[in-house]
């Protein structure tokens, strides 16, 4: 289309403003599936935002110093492949016409890594907020280490956009709780208020004061009457910026569907398309051309061009800053370098704790040992527990806690909010320049799931330090002792789970933790005191980063194969040696990750698990769900596949069948 056929009527904001609200009937349209509603509603505070206030560079997405943009309710994609595709990032029209198809580069909800300018992966309610968070944390935190008088080298903020869902989700609150505790002035949340659910009008289930709420939780609370007052709307996020002590919420009221005849207001345009004939009478109410889709008025080129110098003269002026900043703090610009890169001092491995002659150790009382071993040459790995610290061993013991006035502190209070944490983890992760870690009791990891779920879809490389493993736990009883997490966590794609037997065991997964970058991992760790290996009984050629091998094994070709996992392994090893005084030939297993072992070559596999050696039996207190791949059909599992009880954790095993005479039992019922 050219500038001649253009309504002249019509302003640039105008045309950009309608541009984002057809391409993205259009693109809905044409996959026959989508939700136009929000796009349509959005595109105003969209437009301002991306044009007038966020500080970005199209042409370079990965710019460290860019404000954050996170797009919360995700179902509202193609708002911000609009956005990406008008302000010059690297997304084609002909990306948008493949919305939602097999490969594209535009898939229904917005994800991380897959699409330029995607700052995170959005869909499941909630978790956009709380990344947001994660990202304003890191931002702060890195200000507070890296700028000094005159060098603002960390100096961005974070913009999240989200709905009534997401307000309902839980983790939103939790989160936006934290934020408001810890004072995150440079994190700005729009609220998209138009009162429309898929069932219906919000009234049916949402009838809260959410401005009340907000204020409680110490944010800034600003208020847009007019979805569509383009100046409204930039006055309100200037003064969110200019706002440091606090968050802020912009409550922006909206019409889902704007400009829609049949359709604006109403549940019917949440998520599904508009239709052939109301998306024409709905341009036509526009002012937009009727007969042509996917229009981007020639004009707009303009805007285009204006977004991809801005972006380059603001990189341009950062750049020479901290090449300044480098000649004035090399040591600094130096750590800032390794920051981005996500990497420890060299020779950190070297500090790691020898445990080969000590006592039994818990391996949660490892793993703190080994956490504090690393930090001093791992700057940016900060984290904490929800509320368990002294449980999960996760403090620091040579920092501070990251308060409002004390954001350089590497020990992060989350509080007891498990699913925001996990959320927030992710957030930092993906701002970059910090390492984050969580922990708290492995029962608890149910309420952090979907958090896990997606740092495993975008293969961040977040740690997990769940504690409390088994039904070890004891007196807790069922309610605090897991059973099915271990099978559960294990389904997760992408996520490296890892069960060391002892405490060696345990700093040999904090090397592995560190040194992957491409994933997050947990660490199952126990609560009792656990046994210490003697070197000799490890095989240097393999060991953990195999995710098993052979730790105890007899002179010939074994009969029986024992397969086992963290505080179950000593049990293994005690049954071995009574199976072996009945004349038996034991293989014992040391298998804490089975995601490593099935990285290995096919020869390694065959190695530790000979084919001919079918007569198989895994020992782990949890369900036995998943082990079957490696008993076979001849052997068995000593597993757990009921609830746990209250009663000293010793009793608790003993009485559902986790000893060493039960293993002994099974496996003579075997041959």
């Amino acid at each position: 289309m050219t500038q001649d056929q253009q309504a002249p009527q019509c302003s640039i904001e105008d045309l950009c403003i309608n541009t984002i609200r057809t391409l993205s009937m259009d693109a809905i349209q044409e996959a026959n599936s989508g939700h136009p509603g929000a796009p349509m509603g959005l595109a105003p505070a969209g437009f301002i935002l991306w044009s007038r206030i966020l500080k970005h560079n199209p042409a370079n997405p990965a710019w460290p110093n860019r404000d954050r943009f996170v797009l919360s309710g995700g179902h509202a994609s193609m708002l911000l492949y609009s956005l990406l595709h008008l302000t010059g990032y690297d997304l084609t029209l002909d990306d948008i016409k493949q919305f939602r198809q097999w490969g594209s580069r535009t898939p229904g909800h917005p994800e991380y890594g897959h699409t330029p300018g995607v700052e995170t992966t959005t869909g499941p309610l909630g978790q956009g907020v709380a990344n947001a968070v994660g990202m304003a944390m890191a931002e702060q935190h890195l200000a507070s280490r890296f700028n000094r008088p005159g060098f603002d080298i960390v100096d961005h903020h974070t913009y999240v956009m989200c709905g009534d869902g997401d307000m309902m989700e839980g983790v939103s609150g939790e989160a936006a709780s934290l934020a408001g505790h810890l004072g995150l002035g440079r994190l700005v949340c729009i609220y998209d208020d138009n009162q429309i659910s898929i069932e219906g009008g919000t009234q049916i289930t949402f009838t809260e004061d959410v401005a009340i709420r907000f204020q409680a939780y110490q944010w800034q609370v600003l208020r847009v009457s007019d979805g569509n007052d383009i100046d409204a709307i930039q006055n309100a996020l200037k003064e969110a910026r200019e706002e440091s002590g606090r968050p802020s919420l912009i409550i922006l009221r909206t019409h889902i569907a704007y400009g829609s005849p049949n359709k604006q207001d109403s549940a019917d345009a949440h998520g599904a398309p508009l239709g052939p004939e109301e998306v024409c009478l709905t341009k036509k109410n526009l002012g937009c051309p009727e007969d042509e889709i996917f229009c981007i008025p020639d004009v707009l080129g303009d805007v285009r061009s204006a977004c991809l110098a801005a972006g380059k003269a603001a990189e341009k002026k950062w750049n020479a800053l901290f090449a300044e900043y480098a000649a004035a703090y090399p040591e600094l610009a130096r750590q800032w370098e390794r920051a981005l890169r996500n990497i420890p001092e060299e020779g950190w491995e070297s500090d790691l704790p020898d445990f080969s002659d000590k006592g039994p150790l818990a391996t949660r009382a490892a793993s703190g040992k080994v956490l504090n071993a690393i930090a001093p040459k791992y700057p940016g790995l900060i984290g904490g527990s929800a509320d368990l610290a002294p449980s999960n061993k996760t403090v620091i013991d040579t920092s501070f806690d990251f308060q409002k006035g004390a954001y350089d502190g590497r020990n992060i209070r989350f509080g007891v909010r498990e699913h925001a944490m996990g959320a927030i983890m992710n957030g930092m992760a993906l701002h970059g320049g910090v390492r984050p870690y969580g922990g708290t009791f492995l029962v608890f990891a149910d309420y952090m799931r979907p958090s896990i779920r997606l740092a495993s879809l975008m293969k961040l490389p977040v740690i997990y330090v769940f504690t409390h493993d088994s039904v070890a736990v004891g007196e807790d009883g069922p309610t605090h002792q897991p059973v099915e997490h271990l099978a559960s966590l294990r389904a997760i794609p992408g996520l490296k789970v890892i069960r060391p037997a002892d405490a060696s065991e345990t700093a040999d997964a904090w090397l592995e933790a560190i040194q992957t970058l491409n994933g997050p991992v947990a660490l199952i760790l126990s609560r009792q005191k656990l046994p210490v290996f003697s070197g000799a009984m490890r095989n240097s050629d393999s060991g953990l980063a195999s995710g098993a091998y052979v730790l105890s094994d007899s002179e010939t070709t074994p009969d029986i194969i024992l397969l086992s996992t963290g505080a179950e392994v000593h049990i293994a090893l005690d049954a071995a040696e009574q199976l072996r005084e009945e004349g038996r030939k034991v293989r014992v297993v040391n298998m804490p990750s089975w995601k490593l072992f099935e990285e290995t070559s096919d020869d390694y596999k065959i190695s530790v698990l000979p084919p001919e050696v079918t007569a198989r039996v895994a020992v782990e207190a949890g369900l036995p769900m998943g082990w079957e791949r490696y008993v076979g059909s001849r052997g068995a599992v000593v597993g757990i596949s009921r609830f746990g009880a209250s009663a000293p954790g010793a009793l608790v095993l003993e009485k559902l069948g986790i000893s060493a005479d039960n293993v002994v039992k099974t496996v003579r019922s075997l041959l």
